[in-house]
């Protein structure tokens, strides 16, 4: 989503880089330190470079039927332990969105 780009935009190339090997990795496994359920149906993509962690938060659309998306909403570099509420709130409210566009075209 726009958001999320937003956000990789502004991460210098070697993070970026860092993030899509993630990415690529997290298709290829199902290791918890890469892909993780945080609740609902919220997801976090997890990257760890440089000293920071680096969070992309993520939902599935199945609605195709044969192929499931997975959707980065946004991202954040986070600084405390746990998800912050308020980021997963954040995603919920942009999954939201994204559906109702969705039905809407």
């Amino acid at each position: 989503m726009e958001e999320a780009n937003e956000f990789l935009s502004e991460l210098d190339l070697k993070t970026i880089k860092k993030i899509f090997y993630n990415i690529e990795l997290a298709e290829q496994t199902n290791d918890p330190r890469l892909f993780k359920k945080l609740q609902n149906d919220i997801w976090e993509f997890r990257t760890k470079y440089a000293g920071l962690q680096i969070r992309l938060l993520a939902f599935w659309d199945k609605s195709d039927n044969k192929k499931t998306l997975v959707i980065a909403s946004h991202g954040f570099i986070k600084k405390i332990d746990k998800v912050p509420a308020n980021q997963i709130y954040r995603a919920e409210k942009l999954r939201e969105q994204y559906f109702k566009n969705k039905t809407q075209n």
